[in-house]
């Protein structure tokens, strides 16, 4: 089966197009454009309450959780000692990849306190900015 001459070109001209193509995607990936800024999150004096009253105290209870066993001993499960002994056991028995596993995984669980520090400072924030003090009941 032999096709005719334009069966031919047309497959030629198609498949220029396609090169065409691919040959100036990178060209327009590279023009990007700055994002549109973001505006702020602007809540009414109901819905900051809401916060204050709600999720503050949850999150807040979450961080000192999350601290707490991080910095916990090491009988306290998963906190950065226990993974330390853990790997220290592993070790001594000849479980080498286990060890450094493990340890790979305590060290990152200690930079962790960090960001739950910083969570910690921001929720401060936002409840000495935005939440009202309980006052007096009559």
């Amino acid at each position: 089966m032999t096709a005719s001459t334009w069966t031919r070109r047309g497959a030629v001209a198609c498949c220029g197009a396609a090169l065409t193509v691919l040959a100036m995607a990178p060209i327009a990936s590279a023009q990007t454009t700055t994002p549109a800024p973001v505006a702020p999150i602007t809540l009414s004096p109901e819905e900051s309450q809401q916060v204050c009253n709600e999720w503050v105290p949850k999150l807040t209870k979450r961080t000192a959780n999350l601290a707490e066993r991080i910095n916990g001993g090491a009988h306290v499960a998963g906190s950065v000692a226990n993974l330390k002994a853990k790997a220290a056991d592993q070790r001594a028995k000849g479980h080498t990849e286990i060890a450094d596993r493990l340890q790979k995984r305590a060290d990152k669980r200690a930079s962790r306190i960090g960001d739950l520090n910083s969570a910690k400072q921001r929720l401060d924030t936002f409840t000495a900015a935005h939440c009202k003090p309980a006052g007096p009941t009559k």
